[in-house]
Parts: C-alpha cells; sequence; structure tokens
C-alpha cells in the first residue's frame, strides 16, 4: 500500500510502499499526534525507517489495499 505524507512549507511530498495494513498505520499516526510526540515513525516494504517531525506534518494519506489481479479480464 502506498503512504503519501506531506510536509509542511515543502513543495514535494514522501511518498513510499509499506506492507503494513491500512489500519495499522492509522493507528500509529493518530497515537503519535494524540500522545504529542515529537517523531512519527513508520517503516516501508524494504524494511527502511521514516522518521517525521509531527509538528511538521500536513497531511498523511494512506493507499487502499488492493489485491493483485492474476489472469486474464475478458
Amino acid at each position: 500500500m502506498e503512504i503519501r505524507i506531506g510536509i509542511r512549507n515543502s513543495a514535494r511530498e514522501l511518498s513510499f510502499e509499506t506492507a503494513q495494513p491500512a489500519k495499522e498505520v492509522e493507528a500509529a499516526v493518530a497515537a503519535a499526534l494524540e500522545a504529542e510526540a515529537k517523531v512519527l515513525k513508520l517503516t516501508d516494504d524494504k524494511g527502511r525507517i521514516y522518521v517525521v517531525p509531527t509538528d511538521a506534518l500536513a497531511y498523511v494519506e494512506i493507499g487502499a489495499e488492493e489485491t493483485r489481479r492474476v489472469g486474464f479480464i475478458a
């Protein structure tokens, strides 16, 4: 699933793929914001860790979980 994070005062956004379920990512973002944590940590599907300061978050877009289609579509 694709995660896109908008950073305040930046024209670019952080975008990466993760194997985490959407509910888990949503819970991590909500927990960091509610606890007024300094950083939000997320891991991509290759094991890289992204650390984003919570005060710089503009938005977090969580993509829909898709199943891959196999075969031909008529």
